[in-house]
């Protein structure tokens, strides 16, 4: 099992890993909409959230040379599924004719005031 760690993540209390390749498969932490440096919320509405978390997403996917073409499967959470239509809208640019499996859970809130999660698994060979 290899652990991949942010500078970030190696200063933070938080007990977590951004990245763990086990076996064939990256298992990505999620990826808030945050900016992990300022720790900061984009300005604008749930389509700059998910910008945020899918660059953070690709920050991590960077850190472990890991391609987005891979991945596999998705969870994206949102506090209000009526944000599906501008999430879905982003999420298809950022991944163009790539379709991974993907499943929306709605939450009642997320960490930070966060609109978007998105966790990821990721096949290596």
């Amino acid at each position: 099992m290899e652990i991949f760690q942010t500078q970030l993540s190696k200063t933070r209390k938080a007990h977590y890993s951004p990245a763990v390749l086990h076996g064939d498969i990256l298992y990505v932490s999620g990826q808030l909409s945050i900016d992990p440096v300022t720790m900061k919320l984009p300005n604008g509405g749930v389509k700059e959230h998910t910008q945020q978390a899918l660059k953070n997403l690709q920050a991590v996917l960077d850190l472990a040379n890991a391609k987005k073409e891979n991945i596999i499967m998705c969870r994206v959470y949102t506090p209000n599924v009526a944000f599906w239509d501008e999430i879905d809208d982003e999420y298809a640019k950022f991944f163009g004719e790539h379709k991974p499996a993907r499943v929306v859970v709605p939450t009642s809130t997320l960490h930070f005031g966060c609109l978007v999660e998105i966790e990821a698994q990721v096949a290596m060979r």
